[in-house]
């Protein structure tokens, strides 16, 4: 009977980009429109993206390196002076980083929900469709809660913008060379050295930072939108006779 050899284990266990997807959107159900646009962008344009092409194309990214020398260790050095880190393990830093404040919210939520479900019950009213209706309900972005949003806005702008300027730093010009010349040791002189693919992993880079540039604008819309929104409420409110008693209603609204 013939021995099936076993299968090899998987080197690299990848992410597992629908749980962290499931997790965002869940998030998401409490946002704005553009909000839902946003994370309409970063799923299909960005993560599907990721996972589904880019991946594959700089799946050969150390392989598909090679210098025009056979000294031991030179290829390894060279590599690692010209491309430090991964684009796909920065991209993949940067969704997680960038996705991350929205869990503020997410936090805040609860929070809010646990003060709802305790008020239910001091006020004597435990009907359970009550209290499930508590943890279905959209929760409107107002009070704290506005507060809070706003803050992970500035946090996700904050991200994409750092993350936009150190892809610029470590790859000048956001463009894949195709040649390097390398005189690190153990390498014995200056060897020429050829990145595999260059103007397609260049296309995919281009790619991934132009739908980070449209992230950072409709964050920056949502951000306006909520700030607008707010305002006008505000000068049609004939309660709130000053901007201070409306700033100081935003703060100590739970």
């Amino acid at each position: 009977m013939p021995l099936t050899p076993p299968a090899e284990p998987d080197p690299e266990p990848k992410m597992n980009w629908a749980s962290f997807y499931a997790v965002i959107s869940g998030v998401n159900r409490h946002s704005t429109g553009i909000g839902r646009i946003w994370l309409s962008v970063l799923f299909i344009f960005r993560i599907l993206v990721l996972v589904v092409a880019a991946e594959s194309v700089w799946g050969d990214e150390k392989s598909g390196f090679t210098c025009n020398t056979q000294q031991p260790g030179c290829n390894s050095v060279c590599y690692d002076h010209f491309f430090p880190i991964s684009h796909i393990r920065l991209w993949a830093l940067q969704l997680i980083l960038v996705s991350t404040p929205a869990l503020l919210v997410a936090m805040h939520v609860a929070h809010r929900r646990h003060v709802d479900k305790r008020l239910y019950k001091l006020s004597g009213r435990t009907n359970p469709k009550d209290l499930e209706q508590i943890k279905t309900q959209k929760m409107k972005i107002t009070g704290a809660l506005w507060w809070t949003y706003v803050i992970s806005l500035f946090f996700r702008i904050v991200f994409e913008v750092t993350f936009m300027y150190v892809f610029y730093m470590i790859y000048p010009g956001y463009k894949m060379i195709r040649l390097v010349k390398c005189d690190s040791y153990p390498c014995p002189n200056t060897v020429d050295c050829f990145v595999s693919r260059p103007t397609e992993k260049t296309v995919f880079t281009v790619f991934m930072l132009a739908a980070s540039g449209v992230c950072i604008l409709l964050n920056i819309a949502e951000v306006v939108f909520l700030v607008v929104k707010a305002c006008s409420k505000h000068l049609h409110n004939a309660g709130d006779s000053t901007l201070g008693a409306w700033i100081q209603k935003k703060l100590c609204s739970y």
